[in-house]
């Protein structure tokens, strides 16, 4: 009989995986899954041209690196990933692809990929899901990303609902496959730090880019953590900022909190400071974390640290903390004014995977590194499948075509005529030339999304 190489063990072989990813968010997600799920692997990033590409003070503050970064746009992707993977290519293939986008571009990036792999001599398993917490779209953005080999879902509560999703349409529910947030983890909440005057009694307030998006519920939120600090003027208040003016992040930031905060300088009590930096480094020295809806709170109930989800401005969809109902966690700053610190329940944050006061999450990926092996395993001997989403030009003929052409691509995911890229010696300069033009319009499209049309709504207020 022949001999069959046994099954590589991802924490423990060298492969080569890449991250395509659309964001500062979606870039530190993807790029911390791969570490988990391969350890040792060369990670080979790629950032994706468009509205929120990440700037270099971004990338820092994610505090991941990768053993190759650029930015590339969706044509060069898919004609690099579909060269690679054929044998007599002159770079290495990849083993996994993870991608780490909005659920649009996922459908219109696997689309792509199979026609690029559809004579290719073996392809990467394909790995998917999602940056946090799943509060809104779940049908949509499900999906959208049904047709990866690995659908993580970050909870036991998650690959329910997506198991679900999946099977109440029809679909294949195989590749969900459960896991953690890999950037829980760090160092427990040390609740003495600040009894033994070590440093103050620290509140750190994460705001989020969109929620709340009216521009008189963000003053609103900022006056009250203000007002926290003068009423306990022995506390340290920080606002933890996510991007500064100008940069863009998984959802656009219309309103900067620092701008509020500038008009309300004369305000601000000596206690009271804003903060930027990785979400993981201000944890750990934080008493109390409060937010609307933020990831940032299971990152800081994984650490044990006392976290509020403020009900001030409603439980709402909308604001997505209707999430943490049942959590113990909802409160409003008047109670938080009068010392309270909520106590979450334990069998909801087990149904989240979180284990508070276990710094390492690391076994909850057992599960997806075995199937990764198990995938990487056919890949090397038979050969994978070739991708099948969902979504085709037969079961969302009048959804799909608008997902794809977003990226310049049709429904069969071959490269528009309009939108395809240049060949021949003048390629060079049409590529530096779109580059120029591409980053003159991003400028000004933030320029017109912050300051613009704000000022605009204000207008028509009058």
């Amino acid at each position: 009989m022949p001999s069959v190489s046994p099954a590589p063990d991802p924490s423990r072989t060298r492969l080569r995986v890449a991250v395509l990813a659309d964001s500062d968010t979606r870039w530190k997600w993807g790029a911390l899954t791969a570490r988990r799920l391969a350890p040792e692997s060369a990670l080979h990033g790629y950032l994706l041209r468009g509205r929120a590409t990440p700037t270099a003070r971004q990338l820092e503050e994610t505090g991941v690196e990768a053993d190759e970064l650029g930015e590339i746009d969706a044509h060069e992707f898919l004609a690099e990933l579909g060269e690679r993977a054929h044998s007599d290519s002159a770079r290495e293939p990849f083993d996994v692809l993870v991608l780490a986008c909005v659920g649009g571009t996922v459908q219109a990036m696997m689309h792509g990929l199979a026609r690029a792999w559809h004579s290719a001599d073996r392809r990467p398993v394909v790995v998917t899901g999602y940056v946090g917490v799943v509060y809104e779209k779940l049908a949509d953005g499900l999906l959208l990303r049904h047709g990866a080999d690995v659908v993580l879902a970050n909870s036991p509560y998650d690959a329910e609902r997506f198991r679900a999703v999946y099977e109440g349409v029809g679909a294949d529910p195989s590749a969900v496959t459960e896991c953690a947030l890999p950037f829980l983890g760090g160092t427990p909440h040390d609740p003495g730090a600040a009894a033994r005057g070590e440093r103050p009694f620290r509140v750190v307030f994460a705001v989020q880019p969109s929620v709340p998006d009216a521009r008189k519920d963000r003053a609103y939120l900022l006056d009250r953590a203000m007002g926290h600090a003068r009423r306990h003027p022995d506390r340290e208040v920080v606002l933890k900022l996510r991007s500064k003016p100008g940069e863009h992040t998984t959802h656009i930031e219309e309103l900067p909190y620092q701008r509020l905060a500038e008009r309300a300088k004369d305000k601000q009590p000596p206690n009271f400071r804003l903060a930027y930096g990785n979400m993981g480094e201000v944890l750990d020295g934080t008493d109390l974390l409060v937010t609307v809806s933020s990831t940032a709170a299971l990152e800081s109930l994984q650490r044990g640290i006392p976290t509020a989800i403020l009900t001030d401005l409603g439980i709402r969809e909308p604001l997505g903390n209707h999430y943490y109902l049942g959590s113990g966690c909802l409160a409003s700053w008047d109670e938080l004014d009068d010392g309270h610190l909520p106590k979450p329940d334990a069998a909801w944050l087990a149904d989240q995977g979180i284990a508070a006061q276990q710094p390492d999450p690391a076994h909850a990926f057992a599960a997806a590194r075995g199937r990764l092996a198990g995938l990487i395993e056919t890949a090397r001997n038979a050969g994978l499948p070739p991708l099948t989403p969902y979504y085709t030009v037969r079961t969302a003929p009048g959804y799909l075509p608008r997902i794809m052409a977003r990226h310049g691509l049709d429904p069969k995911g071959e490269p528009l005529a309009a939108v395809a890229p240049p060949s021949g010696p003048a390629a060079g300069l049409r590529r530096a030339s779109r580059r120029l033009l591409r980053n003159t319009a991003r400028g000004a499209y933030r320029a017109g999304v912050q300051r613009v049309a704000p000022l605009i709504r204000r207008w028509g207020q009058l």
